[in-house]
C-alpha cells in the first residue's frame, strides 16, 4: 500500500544506489515525481530518464549516475520563508554548497539554490 510517491520514488533510488544498479523504474509516478526528476537530471545526479504512459499510470525509467550519496523526502513538509534557506541547508546537507533542498513555490518544484532570497515554499526532500 502507497502512502507518499515521492517518499517511495526517493527511497526506490536510494536503494538502487545502494546495490549498484544503474537502471530503475518508477510505477506510479506523477507531475511532481517528473519536476523533482528534472531537477535531479538538471544538477548531474541522473544521467536520463524516460516516462512512458500506461492506459492507467505514468511510468520513469531512470539511468543513475552512480553519484547520490543520500535523497530523502521531509516530513512534515515545512514551510520556508525567503530568508531562512542557510538554516535549513545547514540541518539538511552535509556541507556549504554541497546538495540541493527541493522546494515547492508558486511558481513550481525548483532546486533551493535558484529561489534563494527571492521566493519562500515548502521543503519537500533534499539531494546531495
Amino acid at each position: 500500500m502507497m502512502h507518499d510517491p515521492i517518499a517511495d520514488c526517493f527511497s526506490a533510488i536510494n536503494n538502487a544506489e545502494k546495490a549498484g544498479k544503474k537502471d530503475i523504474v518508477i510505477r506510479h509516478g506523477s507531475n511532481s515525481i517528473r519536476n523533482i526528476l528534472k531537477i535531479m537530471k538538471e544538477n548531474d545526479y541522473l544521467a536520463d530518464f524516460k516516462e512512458e504512459k500506461t492506459y492507467n499510470d505514468v511510468v520513469f525509467h531512470l539511468t543513475l549516475k552512480g553519484n547520490i550519496n543520500k535523497c530523502r523526502i521531509i516530513k512534515p513538509r515545512m514551510p520556508v520563508k525567503k530568508n531562512e534557506y542557510i538554516k535549513y541547508e545547514k540541518q539538511y546537507l552535509p556541507a556549504v554548497d554541497v546538495g540541493h533542498l527541493i522546494v515547492s513555490t508558486p511558481k513550481g518544484i525548483v532546486s533551493h539554490k535558484t529561489v534563494l532570497g527571492k521566493e519562500g515554499g515548502v521543503l519537500m526532500g533534499f539531494i546531495y
